[in-house]
């Protein structure tokens, strides 16, 4: 994930951090925490850049990228 998000053209400037929170080879699971440091009152940076679903889609399409 530190590859993953240190290296996009979106996030990678924001990125500081990915730690594993809970894993479990029980059933495949990963719970994780990212950690970015975002600019001061940026209009819209919150709403667009750091949206669960965005930052999702960014190892979403590194995984795609990778097959």
């Amino acid at each position: 994930l530190t590859d993953v998000y240190s290296s996009s053209p979106a996030l990678g400037r924001y990125f500081r951090s990915a730690q594993v929170v809970y894993f479990s080879n029980e059933n495949s699971t990963v719970f994780y925490q990212l950690e970015f440091s975002v600019p001061l009152s940026t209009e819209g940076f919150m709403e667009n850049m750091m949206n669960p679903d965005f930052i999702r889609n960014v190892l979403r399409q590194n995984i795609y990228d990778e097959d």
